[in-house]
């Protein structure tokens, strides 16, 4: 497909891996149309060409899919002021209505990159609404799930920056060379801040993702303890009975207590008073805690 747009001023082609005989009669680069054929990740070049004009050529990952790495869409382009080529683009997903206004190839390609970061915008949307969501969840229903779910908002915003991370090398790069001279100064600015808001609010979301897995590890490290104190002050407390247990479970044949009257009372009062002077004492110690205190509901440790 090719489009003559902005009054005629420039020109955009595009092609697919098959049609990347007909790039080279464009007057392309013959090595970037040899990556074109093996490229599966992104890459950038910009370079100023014998007669002076100043190109870009680059790989970008612009779909990516949360469970699958190669799950994803890629698309390579070439451009100058007056021509935009790009191989494998899958531009009907685009609405991409102020086109053919742009005054340049470079301004059509900024277009494209706002509306590629609008579409992105909307679905990081969708990710604020669950990290909500999550927020809430560490309250209410404070368990192992809640990490798990936790570390998966994380990766996801860790894919999100990824996919973010080469457009705003493009941006850069566009800067760097002042390839965007001559052209609509609002596209450019309204692409800049598309761009700087989609970080910002990531970078956000990434500060409250990390204070709240911050706020889970306590937690968890903390009913750990609580846990293993548990089990050592029930242990503690018990250790008179299954020491007397112990003891008058003997079959040796000279016990002189076998032999009492009283023997068997004397046994289970000696058991229940030092089982409560032992809990008496850890209680006075302040080692049993809040152990047997109850559950405050809407609490974060209990």
């Amino acid at each position: 497909m090719e489009k003559v747009l902005g009054e005629n001023k420039w020109k955009w082609i595009q092609l697919n891996k098959c049609e990347i005989e007909r790039g080279a009669m464009e007057g392309l680069q013959s090595e970037w149309l040899e990556r074109v054929r093996k490229n599966k990740s992104n890459c950038l070049r910009v370079e100023v060409l014998e007669n002076g004009e100043k190109a870009m050529h680059a790989s970008l990952i612009y779909q990516q899919s949360f469970k699958e790495e190669q799950d994803n869409k890629i698309f390579h382009f070439y451009l100058t002021n007056e021509k935009w080529v790009t191989v494998d683009l899958e531009w009907s997903t685009f609405p991409l209505k102020e086109m053919d206004k742009s005054e340049t190839a470079v301004d059509g390609f900024l277009l494209f990159l706002g509306e590629l970061l609008n579409e992105m915008l909307g679905e990081v949307d969708q990710f604020e609404e669950s990290l909500k969501t999550l927020i809430w969840s560490v309250r209410k229903r404070n368990e192992t799930r809640i990490l798990e779910l936790l570390y998966r908002q994380r990766h996801e915003l860790l894919v999100w920056k990824n996919l973010l991370i080469p457009i705003k090398e493009l941006i850069m790069a566009i800067e760097e060379v002042n390839l965007h001279k001559g052209g609509n100064e609002e596209i450019y600015f309204c692409s800049s801040k598309r761009m700087e808001r989609a970080f910002a609010l990531l970078n956000e979301y990434e500060h409250e993702l990390d204070s709240m897995i911050n706020l889970e590890e306590v937690i968890s490290s903390h009913r750990g303890n609580e846990i293993m104190k548990t089990l050592t002050v029930i242990t503690t407390i018990f250790t008179p009975i299954m020491a007397f247990g112990a003891l008058w479970g003997m079959n040796f044949k000279h016990m002189p207590e076998l032999g009492w009257k009283y023997g068997y009372l004397f046994s289970i009062i000696i058991t229940i008073v030092s089982t409560l002077l032992l809990y008496g004492y850890l209680k006075i110690k302040g080692w049993t805690g809040d152990l047997l205190k109850g559950k405050r509901k809407g609490s974060f440790f209990k």
